[in-house]
């Protein structure tokens, strides 16, 4: 078959993310968006996005509030086959549906690229349907995995670590959605501390939205900005949540002055 211009250049970028593929220890590569007809073809960031390469073992996506990232990453769990509210790939509960339950499921916005290699483990886990999740752990009478300790008894940030600790078990993907939510700056260095056995003893990959500067402090990690000219990668001593942290914890008071001047 001859291939013309575009479909040729088509065909070589979809052989070169199997090349790469062969020879890599990640188990997503690449993540293509697809036009879906409806308000996530509005979002501004991801209307100028054809795709995302994963690199490395650890990918940030960071943005603004509502630049479309928690879109994003929701698109990439489904995609890799979790529960749209979080969890195992077993979990397939629903507490929120966001369309005509007599019409069909929205479109899938992402298609993946996968390597050879399978997880034998995975989690998405949401911030803000943690609960749900919590919930159905406990109606399932699995919290044996989770510690043993129903996550309705343990503080937010406890429960987020008992996950961690005791759920995430390696040689898996791990979709994370703004983990921060429930962790102190000094849990935040614990859930890097996490990462950092699971990805380098025992073969995992993140792939973390985020607004902490400490979160996102992974050494070599990739990080993409999203933002209304689209999606690019930036190093971590460019984003602006580092920056605005520094500056606010190097001059405090002059900051404080100029935001509180009337």
């Amino acid at each position: 078959m001859i291939l013309g211009g575009g479909e040729n250049a088509q065909e070589w970028e979809r052989i070169s993310h199997v090349m790469r593929s062969i020879d890599s220890n990640l188990f997503v590569t690449h993540a293509e968006l697809q036009r879906v007809g409806d308000y996530r073809d509005e979002i501004p960031s991801l209307r100028k996005v054809d795709g995302i390469e994963f690199r490395t073992p650890v990918t940030y996506l960071i943005g603004e509030n509502g630049s479309g990232k928690s879109t994003l990453i929701e698109a990439i769990a489904i995609a890799a086959g979790f529960n749209a509210e979080g969890g195992s790939k077993n979990f397939q509960f629903e507490t929120v549906r966001n369309w005509d339950p007599d019409a069909d499921p929205p479109a899938q916005l992402v298609r993946l690229s996968r390597t050879p290699r399978y997880p034998s483990d995975g989690y998405f886990l949401r911030a803000e349907s943690f609960f749900n999740v919590a919930t159905e752990i406990d109606r399932l009478g699995v919290t044996r995995g989770y510690g043993g300790q129903s996550l309705h008894e343990q503080s937010h940030g406890e429960s987020f670590l008992s996950l961690l600790l005791n759920r995430f078990l390696g040689d898996g993907l791990y979709i994370l959605d703004e983990p921060e939510a429930a962790l102190s700056p000094s849990r935040q260095l614990s859930l890097l501390a996490r990462m950092h056995d699971l990805v380098t003893r025992r073969g995992s990959q993140f792939i973390i939205a985020t607004h902490s500067p400490i979160v996102m402090a992974y050494p070599g990690a990739t990080i993409y900005q999203l933002d209304d000219d689209g999606l690019h990668a930036i190093a971590y001593e460019e984003t602006e949540h580092y920056q605005v942290t520094r500056d606010f914890l190097n001059q405090r008071e002059r900051m404080l002055k100029v935001l509180m001047e009337p």
